[in-house]
């Protein structure tokens, strides 16, 4: 029996209806509070960015404001940094580093950089521990127009008048072990296809764009946090998740036809971090500080190479 016909939902070999989604929505609960663990670390920066409110997020009987926050000293002939975060909300360090960064190292680049920090794409989800939105939409496959989720298109919307401005874009993200045990097998049964067991890597890795790979760029990154936590190896394919390895702890994805956050500017430097919080050999906090450490590693290799 394949693993597809074990998920509890659906029907083998069909895609969901209204109704499995229904029923898929019914059996996630809220394990965590965006509240408390996200506005609250908003507030305290507030007397050092610009907040932000760019949308809301209306799941009844749950609404969640978007939130994201800006370089108070902006200027316009400074190049733009975007920062994201919780695209996939239960990928904890995405929104936690992003945080991190605020309130630690953005200092750092005051007078050299405009910032705009988006820590937390997708709260309902950051709630649930999830991949998805309330809708069963994965976010990170709706940056395109018009887009399926109401947070992608949120994010893009506030990000649209800097078209053409933005020289980095790191999107921060983990591949944890329930990607294999929950949320690969729920893709799998949403679209009414075979599940395919795969493997996870264990370390941290890179997402490159195909069609803008900067592996200098990316190398960097990789260098500086390998000095906070192991970068994740090739298997024995010479492959990460399916991908081929192009440079150590670096893979590439078409970024713009996948629908992914990374591909939502024209940013000359893109990544996707990618953090493995359930290695034995990584905790929380060094999760928090490799995506830190990513984070200040792309801009700095932008400001010495702005092309």
């Amino acid at each position: 029996m394949s693993a597809a016909l074990a998920y509890p939902i659906g029907t083998s070999g069909q895609p969901w209806g209204d109704a499995e989604r229904a029923e898929w929505r019914a059996r996630q609960s809220r394990q965590r509070r965006y509240a408390d663990e996200v506005l609250a670390a908003i507030e305290r920066l507030r007397d050092r960015f610009d907040v932000l409110e760019y949308g809301e997020i209306d799941y009844p009987p749950d609404r969640y404001p978007l939130v994201a926050l800006r370089s108070r000293a902006w200027r316009d002939d400074l190049p733009v940094v975007l920062v994201t975060g919780g695209v996939h909300g239960y990928e904890t360090s995405g929104v936690h580093g992003a945080l991190a960064f605020a309130a630690q190292r953005a200092a750092d680049y005051a007078g050299r950089v405009n910032l705009l920090i988006a820590p937390c794409v997708s709260p309902w989800a950051y709630e649930r521990i999830h991949r998805w939105n309330a809708h069963a939409i994965d976010p990170n496959r709706s940056f395109r127009e018009p887009s399926p989720a109401a947070e992608s298109a949120a994010l893009m919307r506030l990000v649209a008048p800097l078209d053409g401005r933005v020289l980095v874009h790191i999107d921060l993200h983990e591949t944890t072990d329930s990607d294999e045990s929950e949320f690969r097998p729920a893709l799998a049964a949403r679209d009414g296809k075979p599940f395919e067991p795969g493997s996870i890597p264990d370390g941290f890795y890179t997402v490159g764009d195909s069609e803008n790979p900067q592996l200098d760029f990316q190398k960097a990154v990789i260098a500086a946090v390998s000095r906070v936590t192991h970068i994740a190896p090739a298997d024995e394919k010479g492959q990460i998740i399916g991908s081929d390895v192009v440079a150590p702890g670096v893979i590439l994805y078409a970024f713009r036809a996948l629908g992914l956050c990374g591909g939502m500017t024209r940013a000359r430097y893109t990544t996707t971090t990618e953090v493995y919080p359930d290695s034995p050999r990584a905790s929380p906090e060094q999760c928090n500080a490799a995506q830190v450490a990513a984070v200040c590693a792309a801009i700095d290799h932008a400001l010495a190479h702005p092309g």
